[in-house]
């Protein structure tokens, strides 16, 4: 998959740590945000009535605003390295950290427990275990911007697009529509198969990570020579 340069489109501050990543991988990463994190007000269950929180992104804590103060003595499951760094920054005791995916970590929850999921307005579903109750509340959501086709012809002729959400996908491939950016001449790289498939097709290039993880995404890039 040969190219000239690699764009990230994720919204801040997921954009700094995969351009971070990227360079300590070796790779050329250019960020320009096609979303936007906001919060959205929220008000959570009886914080007697939750053991635990159940985190899938850093987004969660950083846009949580005040209503997570009612849970900080409550212990944060966590989806990654970044959320769990997160959640300590933020005050929180860490009680599992995953890595696979927010199933695998709720999978990995002794029952019983009663959760409290502290989510996006876009976030996947969970298959819930036996002896496991999860109330869930959206914290966050990601707005989408528009694209300036200048900026990806910045990064190159034949760029490669990371894309982290389906919803990304969905809105990448919509801009390119409506701007007249021609699929064939661009490669995407996804962070896991659901998200390819919701970015469509006849793209120059189908990258999916092997796990759903930043640092493997990039890595298999690298290993690549992109």
């Amino acid at each position: 998959m040969a190219a000239t340069g690699i764009l990230a489109i994720r919204p801040e501050p997921g954009l700094r740590s995969t351009i971070a990543l990227g360079r300590e991988l070796g790779l050329d990463i250019r960020g320009f945000p096609l979303f936007e994190v906001r919060p959205c007000d929220w008000t959570g269950p009886d914080p007697a009535s939750i053991d635990a929180l159940l985190i899938g992104s850093a987004n969660a804590l950083a846009h949580g605003g005040g209503a997570l103060a009612a849970y900080k003595d409550k212990p944060v499951h966590a989806v990654g390295a970044a959320t769990a760094k997160a959640a300590r920054k933020a005050g929180f005791a860490v009680a599992s950290l995953g890595s696979g995916g927010l199933q695998n970590v709720l999978d990995a929850i002794e029952p019983p427990a009663r959760l409290l999921r502290v989510a996006g307005a876009e976030h996947v579903a969970l298959d819930v275990p036996d002896g496991i109750a999860i109330a869930t509340v959206i914290a966050y959501e990601s707005v989408a911007l528009p694209l300036d086709p200048a900026l990806v012809r910045r990064v190159g002729e034949r760029p490669v697009v990371l894309l982290h959400s389906a919803a990304a996908a969905r809105h990448f491939a919509a801009e390119c529509e409506r701007t007249g950016i021609a699929r064939r001449e661009v490669a995407i790289a996804a962070l896991g198969p659901r998200i390819a498939e919701a970015a469509g097709e006849d793209w120059r290039a189908v990258h999916v990570s092997p796990e759903p993880s930043d640092r493997q995404l990039l890595a298999s890039l690298a290993d690549m020579c992109i």
